[in-house]
């Protein structure tokens, strides 16, 4: 798997940690940079990440309590990180049942049409037709707030129901989505992050730093999976499918890790603050 981006990382820990650290979820700059220097990135890279971030709109400049410069996410970026909690942390149970989104852009606001596209795809959903986008029912709630938040729901009508053929629905789902390309991911990430649950499994103690470091880590390279894969029912997808797999690995590196992780931040954030 490729390296993971210092932007990516900060949005990683703030919602894993970052939140719920006093102050309204507010890190100063200076615990950023030590919390993200145990990933191995250079204070200037946080810097300039932070600053991309706070473009995007995704963080807010505040003041924690020791008067050094601090960020929190934005209102939007507080939403996106809730909505990812409930795609990060469980699998959904499909209940036989799909999401369509049908949209109509005008010609003129043709920009508009290639990020509704980006978006849908982003969330998870597969390309049935011609602006036509499919999903497990499930992602219905999360899907209307990512187009109110980007102020794209005028351009949307939504439906449920079922796949009543004429195509038995197993070839349908792999016409609407890239099974292979999302197996590889599985894939992927259980070639990089297996070897470190087999680590910690021979250990008997946990420390922090490494704990932080390895769930940071881990989490960062799983967060997109739930939405590359948006938990299509097992009856649909091929033989030996990776991605139960891979998220028990993850479930697992997670019960281990995230809470001595947590006290490792906790240390960082305290000792920043002179307390």
């Amino acid at each position: 798997m490729s390296k993971p981006s210092p932007g990516s990382l900060i949005l990683t820990f703030y919602g894993a940690y970052g939140r719920e650290l006093q102050a309204g979820g507010t890190v100063p700059v200076a615990a950023l940079i030590r919390l993200l220097g145990a990933l191995d990135i250079d204070a200037p890279a946080v810097r300039s990440a932070v600053s991309r971030l706070k473009r995007r709109g995704l963080l807010t400049a505040d003041r924690p309590g020791s008067k050094a410069a601090g960020y929190r996410p934005s209102p939007a970026a507080d939403q996106l990180l809730a909505d990812g909690d409930r795609r990060i942390y469980s699998r959904p149970e499909p209940d036989g049942d799909w999401l369509l989104a049908v949209f109509s852009v005008p010609e003129s606001e043709r920009d508009r049409r290639h990020v509704l596209r980006s978006r849908l795809a982003r969330l998870g959903f597969g390309n049935a037709a011609p602006g036509v986008w499919i999903a497990p029912s499930h992602l219905e709630e999360e899907t209307r707030h990512a187009l109110d938040r980007l102020e794209l729901a005028p351009y949307v009508d939504l439906f449920r129901g079922r796949h009543t053929g004429f195509t038995p629905t197993a070839e349908a789902v792999a016409r609407w989505w890239d099974l292979e390309a999302i197996a590889e991911s599985h894939r992927a990430f259980l070639a990089e992050h297996e070897p470190v649950l087999r680590r910690w499994t021979r250990r008997s103690r946990v420390p922090g730093r490494s704990a932080y470091r390895d769930y940071l880590l881990a989490l960062d390279a799983w967060r997109r999976l739930p939405y590359a894969d948006p938990g299509l029912p097992s009856a649909l997808l091929p033989a030996r499918w990776p991605g139960e797999r891979s998220a028990k690995v993850f479930g697992t590196l997670h019960e281990k890790l995230r809470d001595a992780g947590y006290a490792y931040v906790r240390e960082v954030y305290a000792q920043t603050l002179g307390r």
